[in-house]
């Protein structure tokens, strides 16, 4: 009996969960929701040990946000000198001074961002980009790369230009035209990063003649270490989309690019959906056409951003009655599943909600799986310098068979919408600008736009372009 008692206890205090190897712990709790772990942490001493372990929070990092992100802010740390970098205390200077439970945590609360002027273009400057609104700006193979747009006069641009950036994201950005086969100029074009590459597509030049060409871009390094790009046009068939300029595009898991609406022949506003399949070489492409109801009412101006596991969120633009929109759309293209589904919400739970629709702004994925807003304007002309967080986490997955049974979905959740602080330098209100964001998803890069005159600002008339360049940077209070 006393044998049996002694055995019931040894059995008990030499729990299975206990027993694993610790690597093989590490592998079962990186497949449970964090959740779940801060649960098991409190269960008993060892598991609480492994879950306050900076390895398990580091691969949570990489899980949660990325290799490639994670890599990103090391890198973007380990050039940076201000209070504001990830360094658990000034002592250090090594980048792996901090701690990855930390930076999860801060990175999940983050609320605010704060805006860095670079150092302006002096008068005639000729290696700086000229003012423009409605072009292209694309960060790839650690270089900002800008292309096109339109000028006063309504006159469209040509040029490409490349800046080196590499880790060192507050430097002095040094400009140099690219002097090579381009694409013909034109503004409202949109240029989406695919790995190495960038694609464009469409636009619309001086004369109001729309385009429907595609052109793939890339960065190339001399053997001096200086940087060129190169432009060639990609041969698509027969088939492609009709002529447009002001759509919206973006990539998708890095093999197909995404089009939606923008202005066609005649003014018109179009509201159809095309995908572009590309051959492994990326030598070839091919169009086709995505038919489904419902869908995205006619618009232009608006956005297109991939939230990552094959999700595309749209938002906002001028409708066909000339009306600012603030709706929300997904489109998921999972296994071949392709439906738009109207992500619904209330506007009045959310504070500050009416100036939430909104034309001509960015909308671009950070980290933390947020979608940021900044600039745009509103039905009146009013053009707005605010950031707005999107929370893609808040948006149901879409499945064949939820979709089947339901056209749209209802988010009750009212953290989904929610105005960011700024601090810092303060830019000017703007629309038509554009935004692109670093490999860490913390730095994002702002070039351009329309912006209010110095006489008369409410008057169509007082509008200008802008060739201010500035960095915003997501606030991580990483110090303890």
């Amino acid at each position: 009996m006393e044998e049996a008692s002694a055995s019931g206890n040894h059995s008990y205090s030499g729990s299975p969960i206990t027993n694993i190897a610790q690597d093989h712990l590490l592998t079962i709790l990186l497949l449970l929701p964090i959740d779940a772990i801060f649960s098991l942490s409190m269960t008993c001493k060892r598991l609480r040990a492994i879950t306050s372990s900076d390895t398990l929070w580091k691969y949570l990092c990489k899980r949660d946000l990325g290799s490639s992100c994670v890599d990103g802010l090391i890198n973007s740390n380990s050039s940076s000198s201000s209070s504001s970098s990830i360094h658990n205390n000034n002592h250090h200077n090594n980048h792996h001074q901090f701690s990855w439970m930390r930076l999860y945590k801060q990175v999940y609360k983050m609320d605010s961002v704060t805006c860095h002027r670079f150092s302006e273009p002096q008068h005639g400057q000729l290696d700086f980009p000229s003012a423009r609104a409605s072009h292209s700006l694309n960060f790839v193979s650690n270089c900002l790369v800008l292309f096109g747009g339109g000028c006063e006069g309504g006159r469209h641009l040509d040029d490409t230009w490349v800046a080196y950036i590499g880790n060192d994201f507050r430097s002095m950005l040094r400009w140099q035209a690219v002097n090579s086969t381009s694409p013909s100029g034109r503004f409202g074009h949109t240029c989406v990063e695919m790995g190495d590459f960038l694609v464009l597509f469409g636009g619309i030049n001086d004369l109001g003649n729309r385009q429907n060409d595609t052109w793939v871009g890339q960065v190339t390094y001399n053997e001096n270490h200086s940087v060129a790009f190169s432009w060639k046009m990609l041969d698509v068939g027969a088939v492609a989309p009709p002529p447009r300029g002001a759509h919206a595009a973006c990539s998708i898991d890095d093999k197909r690019m995404l089009i939606h609406g923008g202005i066609g022949l005649h003014g018109l506003r179009l509201g159809d959906t095309w995908v572009l399949e590309f051959s492994d070489s990326r030598c070839f492409g091919t169009w086709h056409q995505i038919v489904a109801q419902p869908s995205p009412a006619p618009r232009s101006g608006h956005t297109l951003t991939c939230i990552g596991q094959s999700r595309t969120i749209l938002f906002g633009g001028r409708g066909l009655g000339y009306e600012v929109l603030g709706d929300v759309w997904m489109l998921d293209t999972c296994q071949g599943y392709l439906k738009w589904v109207p992500i619904l919400y209330d506007l009045q739970g959310i504070p500050h909600s009416v100036s939430l629709p909104r034309v001509g702004h960015t909308a671009t994925m950070v980290l933390g799986g947020r979608l940021l807003i900044y600039g745009g304007e509103d039905s009146y002309r009013h053009r707005k310098n605010d950031f707005w967080v999107l929370d893609t986490s808040a948006i149901p997955c879409t499945s064949m068979q939820q979709s089947t049974m339901r056209s749209s979905k209802r988010v009750k959740d009212k953290n989904m919408w929610k105005r960011w602080k700024s601090s810092g330098y303060e830019p000017m209100c703007r629309s038509f600008h554009r935004a692109c964001v670093d490999h860490s998803g913390r730095f994002l890069y702002v070039f351009g736009g329309m912006v209010d005159g110095f006489l008369q600002p409410a008057e169509p008339s007082g509008l200008r372009f802008d060739r201010e360049l500035f960095l915003v940077e997501l606030v991580l209070q990483l110090r303890g």
